[in-house]
């Protein structure tokens, strides 16, 4: 009796094991360009690969950028819509995929293409408008109007792309105390002190940091001990390693092109996400390019290429690595596509699985869990 009970223990941890490698991908599409319902909503197995449609939203317009509640109950999406933006907040059932609308309010800036969340607030950026903008959370998980606003100024060297502040991202820093917030326009990285519980200077100016002029830059994600920063710039493809320490202070100490040698075409360096193990470093590039480069980090918080690699479409504006490390999903905005890569773990090299996920315009990627 002790030997079967052994076994069905030993049964029931192999399911569970396997359970806990399904993941919920949520992607949010542009809904102008062709038909798309807004946000959908895969269940994606980490071990094969294999993906179903579990669920999507009804006449959401233009959810381009999503993020998750910490408790997985609520999603926060852009409505990249010009000057009628908005931000929306959704009830989530994670284990059927069911989206609750449950409501929606103007961004005060055009063209919304990031956000973040915490237990109290959503951070949001407006690429067009050159602001940042703080809804407060409600108890039901929605979103009060805008309670600060922080209106950037100036302009760049381009005339045709910085001809104003187009603030491209906000990120909390590892510890949440500051809010990283990237200026495309302005070709600065601005620290925000973080005061999550105040009523209306949520966020206050503690400094700023020149990146090169003309270079636009675009994300930046955080080395997985925080010490460092990597940041793409969209304009002229340059990558950016800064150091970080707690006290929310940036200093750039290296700097390369993602660019191969001799490449001529156009670029629109994109997304820039870490492995899960903290490992290596991916980054996507639009236009002409429409690659992947891989790369490893190294104790001191250098990179070393890996390989650089097409992403076999067009437009690859967001990707997303699954928790397990063991995939790599790449959206593609103008060939309608997600190509789904396996990741090799050891070397960080990226192969073709041959497994797509057609949809409109994908254009934000997010797992999470079921």
């Amino acid at each position: 009796m002790k030997n079967l009970y052994v076994i069905l223990f030993s049964a029931l941890t192999v399911v569970n094991a396997k359970a806990q490698n399904k993941f919920n991908l949520l992607v949010g599409t542009y809904t102008n360009k062709c038909q798309s319902n807004g946000i959908y909503v895969y269940e994606f197995n980490a071990d094969s690969g294999e993906f179903k449609l579990k669920n999507s939203s009804e006449n959401v317009i233009s959810p381009s950028y999503l993020s998750v509640s910490a408790n997985n109950k609520f999603v926060y999406a852009v409505n990249e819509n010009g000057t009628q933006s908005a931000v929306s907040a959704f009830g989530f059932d994670a284990v059927s995929g069911k989206l609750n609308f449950l409501n929606t309010n103007d961004a005060l800036g055009a063209d919304p293409c990031h956000l973040i969340n915490d237990d109290k607030n959503v951070i949001v950026a407006n690429y067009s408008g050159g602001s940042i903008v703080v809804f407060k959370k409600n108890a039901d998980g929605s979103i009060s109007t805008v309670q600060q606003l922080i209106q950037h100024e100036g302009k760049g060297t381009n005339a045709a792309r910085q001809e104003k502040a187009h603030v491209h991202q906000v990120v909390f820093s590892p510890d949440k105390k500051f809010v990283l917030s990237n200026d495309l326009g302005l070709d600065k990285i601005f620290i925000y002190k973080y005061n999550p519980d105040a009523k209306s200077e949520i966020l206050t100016l503690k400094g700023s940091v020149d990146v090169k002029a003309g270079s636009g830059p675009r994300h930046l994600t955080f080395s997985k001990d925080g010490k460092f920063v990597y940041l793409v710039q969209e304009l002229d493809g340059t990558l950016t390693t800064l150091s970080y320490d707690k006290t929310g202070n940036l200093k750039i100490i290296a700097e390369t092109s993602i660019l191969p040698k001799g490449f001529t075409g156009g670029t629109g360096a994109a997304a820039i996400k870490i492995s899960p193990d903290g490992q290596f470093l991916y980054l996507t590039d639009r236009v002409d390019a429409n690659a992947i480069s891989v790369y490893k980090i190294l104790k001191n918080g250098s990179l070393e290429l890996v390989e650089q690699q097409s992403t076999l479409g067009k437009g690859p504006r967001d990707f997303a690595i699954d928790p397990t490390g063991n995939f790599l999903l790449v959206g593609h905005q103008y060939t309608n596509d997600i190509i789904i890569f396996k990741r090799d773990k050891t070397t960080g090299k990226l192969t073709d699985t041959g497994k797509r996920i057609e949809l409109c315009s994908p254009v934000g990627l997010v797992f999470t869990k079921i």
